[in-house]
C-alpha cells in the first residue's frame, strides 16, 4: 500500500513547521510526560484551539529526544480528509509507507508491520471516523507492544488506558503574543503601541484566545486598526452566535471569528470560499479555475481572489513534489461547505470537481507514456484525496457508475505502477458492483474489469483475476472491442507468468502482442506485454529471444522517456547478462532498475531486482554483502503476493544466492549478515544497493571475500526452477 507540506526525512514524515511555534511550553512539557507514561494520548478541544500544532510540536520533540523509545521513527497520518471508513487503514498504511501486493486485509498488514516496531503514530483529525478509528487503534495497541499513539481530535477515542489531554485556549499574555507575532509576520510594520495595546488585549479576550480566531484576526490587521477590528467584531457578534442555546462560549467565539472573516470578505471572495470547500486536502490553481469559475465568478478574477484569501489566512500555500498547492484548514472548509449547501449549489460543484479529476486522470494516463512519468506519479499522489472524492461522487449516483469505472480503470498505472494495489482493488470492485448499465458505457466496464484482473493477478489472487479477465474477454467479444480483448488476453498471460505456467504465458502473451499491433495500440501496457513475453522466453531457456524483445523495449522506452516498463526490461537484460557471466553489465543494469522501481514504489520490481543483484554480488565475490542484500529483500516478499512468493522461476536467484553465499560464509556468518540486512529500512537498503563495490569498501562497509566466483548460471529449465 503508500506530499503535503515539505516533510523531513529523518525519523518520520512530520511536516516542516511553517511558522514559529509560539507559547504552549507548559502544555508541551505536560504532553511529553503523558507520552512517557501512556501508550495512547489524545489531545481534545474545540476546532481551532491549536490541537494539531501542539501534537506536531510534541511529536517533533519526541522524535528528537526519544531516539531509543521511537527508534523506528514518528509517523503522521492526517485523517481529516478521510470520509470513507474503508480508507482508514489504507491511509495509515500510506503514512507508514507500506506497500502490500497481497490480498491480506490492510489491518492485518498494519499489525504485522508494527508488531516488532518501536514507533510513535500521530493521528490528526479523526472525529468523523471516531468509532472506526478507536477500533483500529485498540487492535494495533493490543498487537504491537512497541507502538504508542498520539491523537488529536474534538473528542476522545474512549479506549481503556487512554490519557486525555483537554487543550484550552492559551492564557491572555500568550494569546496576545500569538496575535502580535502573526500580525507582524503579515505586516512587518505592525507594532504594539501604548495606543493600540488595550484594543489588542480586548480583541484577544473577545475571541477567547482561540489560536485560529487570532490568526484570522491577525490577517485583518494588515488593513484595519485593532479598534476597527473590534468594532466590526462587535457588529457581527449577535448575528453569528444566535441560536446556539447552551453552546460553549469557545464554540461561539470560533464561529464568530470565522463568520466575521466571512462577512468581511467581498461577495466574490465569499463565493470562492464556499466553492473551494468541495476540495479535499491540497489543490492547485488550475483546478480552482475550472471548478469554481462561472458567469458569477469570472475565471480571470480567480487568481486575485485566491491571493486575497491567502492574505486573510483563509487559504494556506504549500510546496509539494507536484508544485505549489493550496489548502484550507478543516474548520474553515466546513464553514464554507455550510454556505455552499445554503446556496443550493453543492451538487453542481461536486460534479464539476468530479469532472476535473476525470480529466486529470485521463491526461495522466496519456502522460504516463512519456518522460513525465515521475511527475505524473507525484501528481496523483498529491491529488489522491481529491481523486477519492471524485470516485465517491461517481458512486453516489447510480446512473453514473460508468464514470467511476472509467476513473478507477484509467488509474491502472497508479494502482499497479506505484504500489497502490490494495486501494485500486477497493475502488475497482466498488465501481463494478452495478452490473446493469447502458450498452454505450460497456467500454468503461471492460477497462475496469481488465484492470481488476491485472491488480488481482499481481496480488496473487488467481481466482478473482481469472473471473474478471474472462468476463472482460467475453464482453469484448460480444461488443466487438478488440482492444479490450487484447488487454484481457494479455493479463491472462501475466497471471500465467506469475503462476509459473511459462508455456501458457508464452502463448497468451504472444497472442496479445499480435492483437495490440493489429489494433495499433502502443503504450506502457503493450511494452510490458513484450517484456513479460521476454521473461517467459528467458525462463524457458530462449535467452536470445528474450534479449531481442527486451532490447527493443529498452530502445522504445529511451526514445519515449518511459521508465517504469524500462525497469522490467532492464531486469530481463540483467538476467541474460548474468546467465552469460557478464556480472559488471548485470550490476549496471540492475542498479538502474532498482533506482527506477524505488522512485515509483513498485515493490514487485524492486524485490526481484534486489534479489538478482544479490546473486550478482555473490558472483563478484562479496558473499557477505550479498547476504545483507538478501536478508533485506526477503521480508519484502510478504507484501508481494503468495503466488509470486511461491514461484520457482522468480525465486531461483534467491535460492541460488542463499546456497552460494552460505557455502562461502558458513551457516552462522550467513545468518548474521542476513539478520543485519533485515534491520535495514527500505531507504537504507536502496542506498546500499546503488553503491558500487569500491564505494562500499571505501566507506568501510562489509569486507569483500578474497575468492571470486565464476558467474553463476541462472536456471533456465523448469527442473532447475523447481529446486526446493
Amino acid at each position: 500500500m503508500r506530499q503535503r507540506p515539505l516533510r523531513s526525512t529523518a525519523g518520520g514524515n512530520l511536516p516542516s513547521e511553517l511558522g514559529r511555534f509560539i507559547g504552549r511550553g507548559g502544555e508541551l512539557a505536560q504532553l511529553g510526560r503523558l507520552l512517557e507514561s501512556s501508550r495512547l494520548v489524545t489531545v481534545t478541544g474545540v476546532g481551532g484551539v491549536g490541537k494539531s500544532r501542539l501534537v506536531l510540536a510534541a511529536a517533533r520533540a519526541a522524535a528528537e529526544g526519544s531516539q531509543e523509545r521511537y527508534c523506528d521513527g514518528v509517523r503522521l497520518a492526517e485523517l481529516a480528509p478521510v470520509r470513507d471508513p474503508a480508507l482508514l487503514e489504507l491511509t495509515l498504511a500510506e503514512a507508514l509507507q507500506l506497500t502490500d501486493h497481497t490480498t491480506r486485509p490492510p489491518r492485518t498488514v498494519l499489525a504485522e508491520h508494527l508488531a516488532g516496531k518501536r514507533l510513535l503514530l500521530v493521528l490528526d483529525g479523526f472525529e468523523q471516523l471516531v468509532d472506526e478509528c478507536a477500533d483500529l487503534v485498540r487492535e494495533l495497541l493490543r498487537r504491537c507492544p512497541g507502538l504508542r499513539v498520539l491523537a488529536a481530535g474534538r473528542r476522545p477515542l474512549a479506549l481503556e488506558g487512554e490519557s486525555t489531554f483537554p487543550l484550552a485556549p492559551p492564557p491572555p499574555e500568550e494569546a496576545l503574543g500569538l496575535l502580535v507575532a502573526r500580525a507582524t509576520a503579515a505586516d512587518p510594520a505592525f507594532a504594539v503601541t501604548a495606543e493600540n495595546r488595550a484594543a489588542l488585549v480586548e480583541l484577544c479576550a473577545r475571541l477567547d484566545g482561540i489560536p485560529l480566531a487570532l490568526e484570522l484576526a491577525a490577517g485583518r490587521l494588515r488593513t484595519l486598526s485593532p479598534e476597527q477590528v473590534l468594532a466590526r467584531l462587535e457588529d457581527r457578534f449577535a448575528l453569528l452566535t444566535g441560536g446556539v442555546r447552551g453552546g460553549l462560549a469557545r464554540h461561539r467565539a470560533l464561529r464568530t471569528a470565522i463568520g466575521w472573516s466571512h462577512e468581511l470578505c467581498t461577495p466574490a471572495e465569499r463565493l470562492l470560499w464556499a466553492r473551494l470547500s468541495v476540495f479535499a486536502g491540497q489543490f492547485d490553481l488550475d483546478a480552482v479555475e475550472y471548478v469554481c469559475a462561472g458567469p458569477d465568478l469570472p475565471v480571470e478574477d480567480v487568481l486575485d481572489l485566491v491571493g486575497e484569501l491567502l492574505d486573510q489566512s483563509l487559504l494556506i500555500r504549500e510546496e509539494t513534489p507536484a508544485g505549489v498547492r493550496f489548502r484550507m484548514l478543516e474548520t474553515v472548509r466546513v464553514y464554507g461547505a455550510g454556505w455552499l449547501e445554503s446556496l443550493g449549489d453543492a451538487g453542481r460543484l461536486r460534479r464539476r470537481h468530479r469532472d476535473w479529476y476525470l480529466g486529470l486522470a485521463t491526461w495522466c494516463e496519456l502522460d504516463w507514456f512519456s518522460p513525465r512519468q515521475q511527475e505524473v506519479a507525484a501528481l496523483v499522489e498529491v491529488e489522491l484525496p481529491n481523486v477519492r472524492l471524485a470516485l465517491e461522487c461517481c458512486l453516489d449516483e447510480p446512473d453514473e457508475a460508468h464514470l467511476g469505472q472509467y476513473l478507477a480503470g484509467t488509474l491502472w498505472f497508479y494502482w499497479a505502477g506505484c504500489g497502490r494495489l490494495t486501494e485500486g482493488r477497493h475502488w475497482l470492485e466498488r465501481t463494478l458492483e452495478p452490473v446493469d448499465q447502458a450498452v454505450e458505457y460497456e467500454s468503461s466496464r471492460l477497462k475496469a474489469l481488465w484492470v481488476l484482473g491485472y491488480v488481482a493477478a499481481l496480488q496473487g489472487d488467481a481466482a478473482a483475476s481469472m473471473s474478471a479477465l474472462y468476463e472482460c474477454r467475453d464482453g469484448a467479444a460480444q461488443s466487438g472491442n478488440p482492444v479490450a480483448a487484447a488487454y484481457a488476453v494479455h493479463r491472462m498471460g501475466c497471471l500465467a507468468l506469475v503462476s509459473d505456467d511459462m508455456a501458457r504465458a508464452r502463448e497468451l502473451l504472444g497472442t496479445a502482442l499480435e492483437q495490440y499491433r493489429a489494433a495499433g495500440e502502443l503504450n506502457s501496457n503493450v511494452l510490458m506485454c513484450q517484456v513479460e513475453l521476454g521473461m517467459a522466453l528467458a525462463f524457458l531457456g530462449d535467452v536470445p529471444g528474450a534479449l531481442a524483445l527486451c532490447g527493443e523495449v529498452r530502445e522504445i522506452c529511451e526514445e519515449r522517456g518511459e521508465r517504469w516498463t524500462k525497469a522490467y526490461a532492464l531486469y530481463v537484460l540483467a538476467y541474460a547478462a548474468l546467465d552469460a557471466g557478464r556480472t559488471q553489465e548485470a550490476r549496471r543494469l540492475l542498479i538502474e532498475c532498482v533506482a527506477i522501481n524505488h522512485v515509483f514504489h513498485d515493490l514487485v520490481g524492486l524485490v526481484l531486482a534486489l534479489e538478482l543483484l544479490a546473486l550478482v554480488t555473490v558472483a563478484e565475490g562479496d558473499a557477505s554483502e550479498a547476504a545483507v542484500l538478501q536478508g533485506a529483500a526477503e521480508p519484502m516478499w510478504g507484501g508481494v503476493g503468495l503466488q509470486l512468493f511461491g514461484s520457482g522461476y522468480f525465486n531461483a536467484p534467491r535460492l541460488m544466492c542463499r546456497e552460494q553465499a552460505g557455502e562461502l560464509l558458513g551457516a552462522e556468518r550467513y545468518a548474521a549478515y542476513e539478520a543485519e540486512g533485515r534491520e535495514l529500512s527500505r531507504e537504507a537498503l536502496v542506498g546500499r544497493a546503488l553503491s558500487s563495490p569500491e564505494e562500499r569498501a571505501g566507506a568501510g562497509g562489509v569486507p569483500r571475500q578474497a575468492g571470486r566466483l565464476r558467474g553463476p548460471r541462472v536456471p533456465s529449465s523448469r527442473a532447475a526452477a523447481d529446486q526446493p
